[in-house]
């Protein structure tokens, strides 16, 4: 008699194989893609913009880098690196290829048509060459990955010495009321505001779990480190809602 070792993960708080959460979260995004940034906007009164641009601020993009921007998404990151650095350079990696489509029909993306690449791939298997980039960014994207240890291990592969890895994600908020306040917010309003704007619910409810099964700031930090980042540090904004960890690959 053989003993079932399939591994699992979870996918939001569901437990699944992990052979299928890449799968389900492909299909979460290419479901959400068309009113992505709408509902960004929407579900964090347009915060997220704040803390994008607190991540260049600490990022301080200079000209002549070349950055891989992975869960990129629709380009948000990668366009404000190259506003900041205008002789630099961009490659926005994700997964669901419906999201880099949307990013395309931005405006910034065809102003910045020849600084800038949009390639299908994804974050534990990244198809480049070691030591291809000075900067590695991924905002809001790794607590998807399925291993996420995996993700940290690649993005310190294709880096050269002396690049920088910046993570910008959901945390959690050092204050009990005040978490507790936000997980009802989180938990009541998000997935309704997903079925008004992106006739989905179903998607926001997974986007919200995913928060809470994310690794806490000092959980995050340490995992970081042992990928064999060095110098590493992170800054909480709005609170903790999110933050932002950076490391070194020395």
């Amino acid at each position: 008699m053989t003993q079932d070792t399939e591994k699992t993960t979870h996918f939001g708080f569901e437990t699944v194989p992990e052979a299928e959460k890449a799968g389900r979260v492909h299909g979460v995004f290419t479901s959400v893609a068309s009113k992505y940034d709408v509902m960004n906007d929407v579900m964090s009164v347009g915060v997220h913009r704040v803390w994008k641009d607190a991540m260049m601020d600490w990022l301080a993009p200079r000209d002549g880098q070349r950055l891989l921007d992975v869960a990129g998404g629709t380009g948000d990151v990668a366009f404000r690196f190259l506003k900041r650095a205008p002789a630099a350079s961009a490659v926005v990696l994700d997964m669901t290829e419906s999201m880099l489509i949307e990013g395309r029909k931005r405006a910034e993306a065809e102003a910045m048509s020849d600084r800038l690449d949009w390639i299908v791939g994804d974050a534990m298997a990244l198809p480049f060459e070691d030591n291809s980039f000075d900067v590695y960014t991924i905002s809001f994207g790794i607590r998807n990955v399925t291993r996420i240890e995996d993700a940290l291990g690649e993005a310190f592969r294709v880096l050269r010495p002396g690049g920088r890895l910046m993570v910008l994600e959901f945390s959690q908020l050092p204050n009990p009321a005040m978490q507790w306040a936000y997980d009802r917010y989180s938990f009541n309003v998000i997935p309704r505001m997903g079925q008004v704007i992106a006739g989905d619910s179903a998607s926001y409810q997974y986007l919200v779990e995913s928060i809470r099964k994310f690794p806490d700031q000092e959980r995050f930090a340490t995992m970081i480190r042992q990928a064999g980042f060095a110098q590493v540090k992170y800054r909480n904004l709005t609170f903790g809602v999110a933050a932002l960890h950076s490391g070194w690959k020395i």
